[in-house]
């Protein structure tokens, strides 16, 4: 058998032996008479067999009829169970939303993004998968998560993006270092040439600091300690031995409190935005465009402006 047989004309035939009568298992699914003449006949073909007498007192099912009509049911009721069954994963998946998250973003804007998305959509079951932008990016790209929230300078070109919120980086250093009690701005150069304490690589903070010491003109050398969460950086530079680069959102609180002081640099653009990445095939729906509505609507007016700029077919990159 060359080419697969007709489940509607499988269908039609157990109709046809319910019913008695071609005409009224044509009725049952909707079809003129004549066309349920022809599938009847192309199944036929396609089986070659006779499964089907015409008479003027009805319709009747041959020998070969019956027996493939026993078969016919069996085929139909698993493709009911697939179908139902593809129909519950769908529910089950549209009923639970995972999302990936870089650690700036996790720690201090999604919480309040999905408090507030909790109580708009309090049937839906959420879920935050965190690491640095990196693996963001990977979850995104493998198809494992409709949506993530990175914090690089660039996304690549196999993903779709738009700005959510603006943050900057700042140098931050203990109470205790040098640079704490300085009256001048920190240059690039001093920066580099500094023993920093630093994300690992990977990390869209990191990442941020080389791309704005490249455009200065300055590398950023081997460093000799790189740690894995913004919370052990933040540590390491509140005990005064050597400055950290962190976003001022993470750093708020140890700025009020002067566990860390901030040190100002003359030459570096350390700004950057936060960003929303999808397959660009998979642009996101549902409760996932709602989650990144909502994100951007909780930027404030600038980022908001900045969000409608990057969301264009020309930098949605």
């Amino acid at each position: 058998m060359s080419t697969p047989v007709d489940l509607a004309g499988l269908d039609l035939l157990v109709r046809v032996a319910e019913t008695g009568s071609v005409g009224a298992a044509a009725r049952q699914v909707g079809m003129a008479q004549p066309n349920a003449s022809r599938l009847l006949g192309k199944l036929e073909r396609q089986l070659d067999l006779a499964l089907v007498v015409r008479t003027t007192a009805g319709s009747r099912l041959t020998t070969e009829g019956e027996v493939v009509v026993a078969w016919a049911r069996e085929a139909l009721a698993g493709v009911e169970r697939v179908v139902l069954g593809a129909r519950s994963l769908a529910a089950q998946r549209k009923a639970h939303l995972t999302v990936a998250s870089s650690l700036t973003v996790a720690e201090h804007l999604a919480p309040r993004w999905l408090a507030r998305f909790r109580r708009e959509h309090p049937d839906l079951h959420v879920s935050l998968d965190v690491g640095n932008s990196h693996h963001v990016l990977e979850r995104v790209v493998s198809g494992r998560v409709p949506v993530g929230f990175v914090e690089s300078p660039t996304v690549p070109r196999t993903v779709a993006s738009t700005t959510v919120a603006r943050d900057r980086l700042l140098v931050v250093v203990g109470p205790t270092h040098p640079w704490a009690r300085r009256r001048t701005q920190v240059s690039a150069a001093e920066l580099v040439a500094s023993d920093l304490v630093l994300r690992e690589a990977g990390s869209g903070t990191r990442e941020t600091l080389v791309r704005a010491l490249d455009l200065a003109g300055h590398a950023l050398g081997e460093q000799r300690l790189e740690l894995a969460s913004t919370a052990a950086v933040k540590a390491a530079a509140a005990e005064g031995g050597a400055p950290a680069v962190l976003s001022e959102l993470a750093v708020a609180a140890e700025l009020a409190t002067g566990q860390l002081v901030d040190v100002p640099v003359a030459d570096l653009d350390l700004g950057r935005s936060l960003r929303a990445v999808w397959l660009p095939e998979r642009r996101p729906e549902g409760p996932a465009a709602a989650l990144v509505r909502l994100a951007r609507a909780s930027a404030p007016a600038a980022t908001r402006a900045a969000s409608r700029a990057q969301a264009s077919p020309s930098s949605s990159r």
